[in-house]
């Protein structure tokens, strides 16, 4: 489902004004180190499976309900990898709905299921290693994400703080 119904209904009271939207993101490794991509219906660019959090949902549901939804993977969150935001993870969408994404990053482990991509929102899956990022189409926020995945997987990541007092 590319837009839940609770977006779909906030988006019609502030039209595509600037929304501040949790989400998740989900890292599965196969047992050759490469991560689990999807190439996405919107722009073919490949991402991890992932998306926003619904409301009274929790991330850790959120990131095994976008996961299985997205791949027919059914994953367990192991930990969490890191926790992203800023100008580098907005997205103003072909309709013209502006987003910045608040992301939570959990490693997972797989569980069951059959590797199948949605078919409405991903289009195919695939595994890469980190040499194999070179020649894909990635969002320059999933570069930065999987470019700390890959240099240290044992701690959490997230970006240096920016702001400072009167700034």
């Amino acid at each position: 489902m590319p837009i839940s119904e609770h977006l779909r209904n906030l988006r019609a009271k502030v039209g595509n004004d600037l929304l501040v939207v949790p989400s998740v993101t989900a890292i599965l490794f196969d047992d050759r180190e490469r991560i689990l991509l999807a190439r996405h219906a919107s722009g073919g660019v490949w991402v991890a499976p992932g998306g926003s959090v619904d409301p009274n949902e929790s991330p850790s549901d959120a990131v095994v309900r976008e996961t299985w939804e997205e791949t027919g993977l059914l994953v367990e969150p192991v930990r969490v990898l890191g926790v992203y935001g800023g100008p580098e993870f907005g997205v103003t969408y072909g309709n013209g709905d502006r987003v910045t994404y608040v992301m939570s990053l959990f490693e997972c482990r797989r569980l069951g299921g059959e590797e199948r991509p949605d078919g409405e929102e991903t289009l195919e899956l695939g595994w890469f290693s980190e040499a194999d990022l070179e020649g894909l189409r990635l969002p320059a926020w999933a570069r930065l994400v999987l470019a700390d995945v890959f240099r240290d997987r044992g701690r959490a990541h997230f970006q240096a703080p920016r702001w400072k007092p009167g700034a």
